[in-house]
């Protein structure tokens, strides 16, 4: 069996400029705090992050946004970090605003190898710019396209050594889809155990999903 045990310095390995990189969270919850730290100690820059927000400027992904390493967003909102909204004002970085369920559908779009969807979500707004509009049955429809990232980083609360992970709670959010759709996916579990330790059905992302398990963090 393949050892995808790594440690944080190694994970900076994967890391290089202007990826497009998913990051799991909801306002900062759920998102691997060691993995983003070391994206940024990395000195990466020119990135494409894909998430759900931009949490606030010292959690999530927001330290991220307010050092200057990405150049575009793509999120559900940004309304709790208002450095982001003042790059994106000041033309600093692309934002590219999504409905929430717009967005984690074109992900899983994009994680089940799928060409799109229709939805009614954005018709007769801002949203619809630039997009293929369809009707069925007398309703518009705008075609969201899928979404991939070079790598997905996500955090669980617990993953054994093959990289099959839990979550907890309001944790899960947007982990499982964004582990679906990205060429490399990386793990920050709370807890390490051997295989054999989760029960099957407890298990929410699969370790064939999962490349690296970064080892928690020493007490």
């Amino acid at each position: 069996m393949k050892n995808k045990q790594i440690d944080i310095q190694h994970a900076a390995e994967h890391f290089r400029d202007g990826m497009t990189i998913m990051v799991g969270g909801f306002m900062g919850v759920g998102t691997p705090p060691r993995l983003v730290k070391a994206l940024l100690d990395s000195g990466v820059k020119d990135l494409t992050l894909i998430a759900n927000d931009t949490a606030f400027v010292d959690t999530g992904i927001g330290p991220l946004i307010v050092n200057g390493r990405v150049k575009k967003v793509i999120a559900s909102h940004i309304g709790t970090n208002p450095e982001t909204g003042r790059q994106m004002i000041a033309g600093e970085m692309e934002v590219v605003l999504v409905p929430q369920g717009t967005l984690i559908e074109q992900i899983r779009c994009g994680g089940a190898g799928l060409g799109g969807f229709l939805t009614p979500t954005g018709v007769g707004t801002i949203v619809e710019e630039g997009k293929q509009k369809l009707v069925q049955n007398g309703v518009e429809y705008l075609l969201e396209l899928p979404l991939r990232a070079d790598l997905a980083l996500v955090q669980s609360h617990v993953a054994d050594k093959q990289g099959n992970l839990v979550y907890q709670l309001a944790t899960r959010n947007f982990n499982p889809i964004i582990a679906l759709a990205a060429d490399i996916v990386i793990a920050e579990p709370d807890t390490l155990v051997d295989v054999g330790e989760i029960a099957p059905d407890a298990v929410m992302t699969p370790g064939a999903l999962v490349d690296f398990i970064v080892s928690p963090k020493e007490s």
